[in-house]
C-alpha cells in the first residue's frame, strides 16, 4: 500500500487540509472573475462608476448569504460531498458570465454574475471541515492554513486578464470551469471525512435559529464583516481603483491587486497561528488599529509605485491577520455541533461585509478631484468602532 492510498484509506489531516485549500482556491478564483475585468468591462460596455461597483458587487451577495445555507448543510451531510457539489454548481455561472461578457450585455452579466456568488459559499464549508480533523489547539492553523485558499483572488486578478489577452474572454472562463471540474473530482478520489464528523441531522431551520440565539455568533460576525469584507471588497474593487486613481492598464491593475491579495492570504495563516498562542482578542485588536491607519493614509492617495505599494500591502496584511484570528476565535467559542451553523452566518456577515464597499467607492467617488477619499475614511471609522468594540466588550478568555 503506497503512502497516498494509506492516507486516503485511512484519513490523513494533511491531506484533506491540503485539498481543502485547493478547492477553496478555485472557487475563489471562480467567485472573482468579475472585479480583475471590471476595467475592460466599463470601457467596452460605457458603464458609469455606480454600474460598474453595481456589477463587480453581483456575486459577492449570493456568496455571502449563500454560506449561511452550506454551513449549515456541512453539519447535516458533511465537507466531502459540499466541496463536491459546489464545485459542480459552479460550472454553469462561470460559462454563463463568460458568455455574457462576449457579447457585452450588462443585464446578463448582472444576472449571471448574481450567480457566480455560488463558489463564494465554499468558504462556510472548509471552516468545520477543517475543525474536524484537528484537536483544539490546533484549530486556529488549520482555519489559517484552509483559509489560505483566498489565494484564489491573487490568481485570478493576475492570471485572469493575461488569459483573456493569450486565449479570449470565454476560453478563459473554459478553463475556469475544467478546473472546478477537476477539483469535483479530486475530492471524490481522494477527500474523506474525518472520523470525528457526525452527522448533524436535525432540521437546518431550528439549528440556526439556535446558533442566532449565541453571543457568539453575532460577535464574530461584526468583527469578520470588517476583517473579512475589507478583504474582499478590495480584492474585487482594487483594479478599478487602480485604474482610475493610478491610470494603469487592466493587466497592470490585476498585477497590483494580486499582490495585495496575495499579501492578505500569507497574513491569515499568520493570524490564525498566533490565536492559538496569544488570545486572538489581541490579534484582532492589532488588525483591526492597523486597518484604521492604513485607510486613512490611502485616503491621501499616496503616489505609485512603492509608496501606495506600501500602505496597500500593509492594509492586506492587517486584514489578513485580522480574519484568521476571528475564525481562530470562532472556533475556541463556539459548541462543537454549531460550528457549521455558526460559521455560516459568520461568514456570511464577511461576505456580506464585502457587498457594501463596493457600492460604496462607486457612488461616493469625487470624479473631479479623481478621489476614493470618503469611501476609505468610512472604512477607517468603521474599522475604530470594531477596535473599541472589541477592546470594551469582549474577554480575552472565556
Amino acid at each position: 500500500m503506497t503512502s497516498l492510498t494509506a492516507a486516503v484509506r485511512n484519513g490523513s489531516p494533511t491531506l484533506n487540509l491540503a485539498l481543502a485549500t485547493w478547492v477553496s482556491a478555485i472557487n475563489f478564483w471562480a467567485w472573482n472573475l468579475i472585479g480583475p475585468l471590471s476595467p475592460h468591462y466599463a470601457d467596452s460596455m460605457n458603464l458609469s462608476s455606480t454600474q460598474a461597483s453595481i456589477m463587480v458587487a453581483m456575486p459577492i451577495l449570493v456568496g455571502s448569504l449563500g454560506r449561511i445555507v452550506s454551513g449549515a448543510l456541512t453539519d447535516r451531510i458533511g465537507g466531502r460531498l459540499m466541496f463536491i457539489g459546489v464545485s459542480l454548481a459552479a460550472i454553469i455561472p462561470v460559462v454563463a458570465v463568460g458568455i455574457a461578457g462576449s457579447v457585452e450585455s450588462y443585464p446578463l452579466m448582472l444576472v449571471f454574475g448574481f450567480l457566480l456568488g455560488i463558489p463564494g459559499t465554499i468558504f462556510a464549508v472548509g471552516i468545520p471541515f477543517a475543525n474536524s480533523w484537528y484537536v483544539p489547539a490546533r484549530r486556529g492553523f488549520a482555519t489559517g492554513v484552509f483559509g489560505a485558499g483566498m489565494v484564489g483572488t491573487a490568481v485570478s486578478a493576475f492570471f485572469t486578464p493575461r488569459f483573456i489577452n493569450w486565449f479570449g474572454l470565454l476560453p478563459t472562463h473554459l478553463i475556469v470551469a475544467a478546473l472546478l471540474a477537476v477539483t469535483a473530482g479530486l475530492c471524490i478520489l481522494f477527500m474523506r471525512n474525518s472520523p470525528e464528523f457526525t452527522p448533524n441531522t436535525d432540521p437546518v431551520l431550528p439549528k440556526l435559529r439556535a446558533a442566532m440565539k449565541l453571543g457568539v455568533t453575532w460577535e464574530m460576525s461584526f468583527l469578520y464583516a470588517v476583517v473579512f469584507g475589507g478583504f474582499v471588497a478590495f480584492s474585487s474593487y482594487l483594479p478599478t481603483y487602480i485604474k482610475n486613481i493610478y491610470g494603469f492598464s487592466a493587466v497592470d491593475a490585476g498585477t497590483r491587486t494580486a499582490a495585495f491579495a496575495l499579501a492578505a492570504v500569507i497574513a491569515r495563516p499568520i493570524g490564525g497561528a498566533l490565536s492559538d498562542r496569544i488570545a486572538p482578542k489581541y490579534v484582532v485588536v492589532a488588525s483591526l488599529g492597523g486597518t484604521a491607519l492604513m485607510a486613512v493614509l490611502a485616503a491621501f492617495k499616496p503616489p505609485a509605485d512603492v509608496a501606495s505599494a506600501i500602505v496597500f500591502i500593509l492594509l492586506a496584511l492587517f486584514l489578513g491577520i485580522g480574519t484568521g484570528g476571528v475564525f481562530a476565535w470562532v472556533a475556541r467559542r463556539t459548541p462543537t455541533a454549531s460550528v457549521g451553523s455558526v460559521t455560516g452566518i459568520v461568514s456570511a456577515a464577511g461576505g456580506l461585509g464585502g457587498y457594501f464597499p463596493p457600492l460604496i467607492m462607486g457612488i461616493t467617488y469625487d470624479e473631479q478631484s479623481n478621489s476614493y477619499a470618503v469611501g476609505l475614511l468610512l472604512l477607517a471609522a468603521t474599522a475604530l468602532a470594531a477596535l473599541a468594540y472589541t477592546v470594551f466588550k469582549l474577554r480575552a478568555r472565556e
